[in-house]
């Protein structure tokens, strides 16, 4: 039996939530001795016996005016998290993506931990896409990297940062079975006649507020052209009634898929499965994209930001594209309607256009979907059980190097 651990991690949105959730539980599995686990998670990590020290939507929160707006609460909530680590004095402090917070916690206790615990940051940060000389900022906080792009690593690396790619998560989820998503079709009256579109206007209260009404006025004028259709939008649990409450007046009303209730792992295959029954997708710009491609199932991407957020990211983004399937898969096939082109009637033409079955686009978004999966690692060792045992080979070392010394 090997000593126990104690690791303290921080997960700032529910994608991290995920994350964590999964290592939590890959790293019980890998390690042969106790591990505690302490910090701040959601729904997810919950369910794997973490008490959070605060909700996790106090600091779920995208996008400089955004940011700004609930700059006290995230503040006092940095404190309480710096507090936490600083008395834990933990083996390993795991920060998990959504590094505005997560890393600046680092980066403020790191001075007081002590060569002792590892700084381990979870998902690269894109330094591909824009910022480059935060890799070398990173490499002066952190220990090691877990990244979950293939072709991240050599960006640390080169900086003398130790980074590992560990595959991404969405390769880990079992496929939906065609009778499942036949069977939620039936339980919300979508018959395959009909054509159903899965909504995912985002799971941050900024996005959501911002997204659902352009969503319901872009899903009314596809359902101009197609009567008949069906609108399913899966609810995130820090923004449903926010979901509820917008959509109320959408000319096509969705069925919403309350998590409430439901345990997380509950709520996200039922995510999954309707994901899988619809015909396409309107979905916020974001990691959901690679979920979809998972389902195989065609999309579009519309995403807005404050004018002020946008005029500076303009200026800083490096990269043509903002979905992940079409970086990944080398291709430019998922089409998207961003800021000026986040326009209700552009986004229902693609919508419409992808639930023709003759469609090129939705030919060549199931192909590239499959390039996308198989390049993140599909057919590999889970990426959480690939995290956890990177994990702890970077904490081997770490107590290696503390006894050399």
């Amino acid at each position: 039996m090997r000593p126990p651990l104690k690791i303290f991690m921080l997960a700032g949105e529910s994608s991290g939530d995920r994350l964590g959730a999964a290592l939590m539980r890959s790293l019980r599995a890998e390690y042969d001795g106790e591990i505690q686990f302490c910090g701040v998670g959601g729904a997810g990590m919950l369910d794997q016996g973490l008490e959070s020290l605060f909700p996790i939507r106090d600091i779920a929160v995208m996008g400089l005016t955004e940011v700004a707006a609930r700059l006290p609460t995230i503040l006092r909530r940095m404190k309480t998290a710096r507090e936490a680590v600083i008395a834990a004095r933990p083996d390993a402090l795991i920060t998990i993506d959504a590094p505005a917070f997560g890393l600046r916690v680092a980066k403020q206790v790191k001075p007081l931990l002590g060569a002792e615990t590892a700084l381990i940051h979870y998902v690269a940060p894109t330094v591909w896409a824009w910022r480059p000389k935060r890799a070398e900022k990173l490499a002066k906080i952190a220990d090691h990297l877990l990244a979950l792009l293939p072709f991240e690593p050599p960006y640390f690396e080169r900086v003398g940062l130790s980074c590992e790619f560990v595959g991404h998560p969405i390769t880990e989820r079992e496929a939906t079975p065609d009778a499942a998503a036949d069977a939620f079709r039936a339980e919300i009256d979508a018959p395959r006649s009909a054509p159903l579109i899965v909504a995912l206007p985002g799971s941050r209260r900024s996005e959501v507020q911002r997204l659902a009404p352009i969503f319901g006025e872009a899903l009314a004028l596809a359902a101009g052209a197609q009567p008949d259709l069906r609108v399913v939008l899966p609810a995130g649990e820090n923004v449903v009634e926010d979901v509820q409450a917008l959509t109320a007046s959408w000319p096509v009303r969705p069925v919403i898929l309350d998590p409430r209730g439901r345990s997380f792992e509950e709520a996200e295959k039922r995510k999954r499965v309707a994901m899988r029954a619809a015909d396409a997708a309107l979905a916020a710009s974001g990691t959901v994209s690679l979920e979809l491609a998972a389902a195989a199932t065609p999309m579009v991407i519309a995403y807005k930001v404050s004018t002020l957020s946008a005029a500076i990211a303009k200026r800083l983004i490096k990269i043509d594209t903002a979905t992940l399937v079409n970086l990944v898969s080398d291709t430019r096939t998922v089409p998207e309607f961003l800021q000026e082109r986040c326009r209700p009637e552009l986004i229902a033409e693609g919508v419409l256009d992808l639930l023709r079955e003759s469609s090129p686009g939705r030919a060549a978004q199931i192909a590239a979907a499959e390039t996308t999966m198989a390049r993140l690692g599909q057919g590999a060792d889970k990426p959480s059980v690939r995290a956890a045992r990177s994990v702890l080979a970077a904490l081997a070392r770490k107590h290696a190097t503390m006894r050399a010394s």
